[in-house]
C-alpha cells in the first residue's frame, strides 16, 4: 500500500487484479449493463488510483474502493435516468436495443442449450427485480447478499447506521422475494 501511496503504477495494477471482479460484481449489480459496469470500474479504479494518497486505512482498503464503485455507480444511474428522459425518439427509428452475441455451443457433458437458457432466464429475472429496487436498498443488497460485506463495512460504504443497514437490508430482500413472486410464481 505505501508504494501505491507513493505512485508506484506497479504496485497499484496488483491491486487491481486482486479487486477488479469484485468490483465489477457490485457495479454490475447496481448497473444491470456489462458495458457500464465496465466503464464504473475504470473510472472507479481511476479515482483510486488519483486519491490513494488520502487513504488512511482505517476500513480496509476494498470497502473504501467498494464505496468508490457504490458512488460512480449511483452517479451513473442518475446521469442515464436524465439522459432517458431529455432524449427524443423518432417513430420511424426503432428503439435502440441490446446487442446479444452467440454462445459458443457447450461440450458434451454440460448442461443442455434448453437448461442453460431457463438459468440464464432466471438469473435475469433476479437481476431485473434488483435493478428495480431504489439505489439504497440496492446498494445493501448487492453489498451484504452478493459481496458477503459485514454490517459495519457496509455501514462505512454507505455512510450509514447498521440499524439502517439492517432495516434496508429486509425491505430489498422482501421487495425481491415480492418481485420473485410475481414474476416466477411461488416457487
Amino acid at each position: 500500500m505505501s508504494l501505491c501511496k507513493k505512485g508506484d503504477v506497479d504496485a497499484f495494477e496488483a491491486l487491481v487484479k486482486k479487486h477488479q471482479k469484485a468490483m465489477f460484481n457490485i457495479a454490475y449489480r447496481m448497473m444491470g449493463s456489462y458495458e457500464e459496469a465496465s466503464d464504473v470500474v475504470q473510472d472507479a479504479f481511476i479515482s483510486a488510483f488519483r486519491g490513494i494518497k488520502g487513504f488512511k486505512g482505517r476500513a480496509k482498503f476494498s470497502t473504501w474502493l467498494s464505496a468508490i464503485v457504490m458512488n460512480l455507480s449511483k452517479n451513473r444511474l442518475k446521469q442515464l435516468r436524465a439522459r432517458v428522459h431529455h432524449e427524443k425518439y423518432s417513430i420511424d427509428n426503432p428503439l435502440p436495443m441490446n446487442e446479444r452475441r452467440a454462445q459458443r455451443e457447450p461440450a458434451s457433458g454440460e448442461p443442455s442449450p434448453l437448461e442453460r437458457l431457463e438459468k440464464k432466464d432466471i438469473q435475469q429475472k433476479v437481476q431485473d427485480c434488483i435493478g428495480s429496487l431504489d439505489e439504497e436498498f440496492r446498494a445493501v443488497l448487492v453489498l451484504r447478499d452478493i459481496r458477503g460485506f459485514s454490517y459495519d463495512e457496509i455501514g462505512d460504504v454507505l455512510k450509514v447506521p447498521e440499524g439502517t443497514v439492517k432495516s434496508r437490508l429486509f425491505r430489498a430482500r422482501e421487495a425481491v422475494k415480492d418481485c420473485l413472486k410475481m414474476v416466477m410464481g411461488d416457487l
